[in-house]
């Protein structure tokens, strides 16, 4: 399987609270609701939390801030990814999706990227 991973910052208008609600209960399901049309196997959010330890990992290797969340969306095939785009119901699909993004995620200072997992245990 292949996987998209997006690394999520909230749009500075957007408090933090409101964004993780509007993510799980608003976004969430739309994602769910185009899931075929996007030919994708598996969703799932991930929302950061433990602040305290988080800035204990950024200030012990000197990184950058903690993401506020990170998405994941699994498909079989790269070519099912690919495949789904070209369809009119794919690419409506996505397009309704970054639609409703721009309303939360602050897209310059996020991040997005199709990985491949090794599992190692």
């Amino acid at each position: 399987m292949v996987k998209l991973v997006y690394c999520l910052r909230r749009r500075a208008d957007v408090a933090p609270e409101e964004f993780h609600r509007y993510w799980l209960e608003v976004h969430g399901p739309k994602v769910k609701g185009v899931a075929a049309a996007l030919r994708a196997r598996r969703y799932v959010q991930s929302h950061t939390t433990a602040p305290e330890l988080n800035a204990m990992f950024v200030a012990s290797r000197g990184l950058g801030a903690a993401y506020d969340g990170i998405t994941e969306v699994w498909w079989d095939t790269l070519d099912d990814v690919t495949a789904a785009l070209a369809t009119p119901e794919g690419a409506a699909a996505g397009a309704m999706l970054v639609e409703d993004e721009s309303r939360f995620i602050d897209f310059p200072r996020s991040s997005v990227f199709m990985t491949t997992e090794h599992e190692i245990f």
